[in-house]
């Protein structure tokens, strides 16, 4: 684990209901939205070639709506024939999700909506219905797990040493909209008010696996849990329980303190947008387990 100055890549899965994206070359900066859509309630399942006397390769010829237009309860999708008509009308205020190839249309209501926003300062390299992916220099640091949705926001020291924690008390809503930077340890009692005050991510040696479960459930483990839920953002670098986060990774921090950066919780990185030189590193830390097994320190 160290500290990189490299082209990073980062993918960006894509919900069902995709309704548009960037494209590919486009240049965006991390924060930009670069894709968005519905989400969708049980759908319905409508016939279509069958009801229609005709066969599925013809469907797009009779079809009065595009394949993944809004409908109202009583639009005709399709129709055909005129003094002998027949047509296909949505039963619900929906969307058509999907066409299957036997014909027959899949219409689904809208319950929500989405966003996916970059978290990397570069090019997206592709853009389909599953993922967009961008390539993009930063300094990069990754760690254990990551929990929460993605984060941007300028890096911010929330303690004064690396062996020390995070506490409730350093953090409030002048915060609002930044990466807060703790120590050996980060509660969950300040994982919560940092979120409450609006701060975008906390980034920390270690978090208690014990608080982890009480923000985000028993279910929660050490692989991390990407949401896009209204949760709090949380990379633990290290491990759970301790961890002391080593002069190698704390230097870093104070030297790209105040810079913009972003967290993507699915490869549990940060990125740092800074210039090559703004931060030297020597060496690579060399960590182990601390002798209760229930921290990780350096070596």
């Amino acid at each position: 684990m160290s500290w990189r100055y490299e082209r990073c890549v980062a993918a960006h899965r894509l919900p069902i209901g995709v309704a548009q994206q960037a494209a590919v070359g486009q240049t965006v900066r991390a924060g930009d939205v670069v894709a968005s859509g519905t989400s969708y309630g049980s759908a319905v399942r409508v016939g279509g070639a069958r009801a229609l006397g005709i066969g599925p390769g013809d469907l797009d010829r009779v079809m009065r709506v595009a394949r993944d237009a809004e409908v109202q309860r009583g639009t005709i999708i399709a129709r055909t024939g005129r003094r002998f008509a027949r047509a296909v009308a949505a039963p619900i205020d929906g969307r058509i999700a999907h066409v299957r190839a036997d014909g027959d249309f899949e219409v689904a209501p809208v319950v929500g909506t989405w966003t996916v926003r970059a978290t990397l300062d570069g090019v997206v390299t592709r853009a389909d219905a599953s993922e967009v992916t961008i390539e993009g220099d930063a300094w990069a640091l990754s760690g254990v797990a990551a929990y929460g949705p993605d984060a941007f926001g300028e890096l911010t020291l929330g303690v004064d040493a690396p062996s020390d924690d995070l506490a409730p008390g350093r953090i409030d809503v002048r915060q609002r909209g930044r990466i807060i930077v703790g120590g050996s340890r980060s509660g969950a009692e300040s994982i919560a008010r940092a979120h409450a005050c609006g701060i975008t991510a906390v980034v920390s040696g270690a978090v208690p696996a014990g608080g982890l479960r009480s923000i985000y459930g028993e279910g929660v483990g050490a692989h991390g849990a990407p949401s896009r839920e209204d949760a709090p953002t949380v990379l633990c670098l290290l491990g759970f329980g301790a961890a002391r986060l080593p002069a190698q990774l704390w230097e870093p921090f104070v030297a790209l303190n105040g810079r913009r950066a972003a967290i993507h919780v699915r490869s549990a990185r940060l990125f740092v947008f800074a210039p090559a030189d703004a931060v030297t590193v020597e060496t690579e830390p060399a960590l182990a387990l601390a002798a209760d097994w229930g921290s990780i320190a350096a070596v």
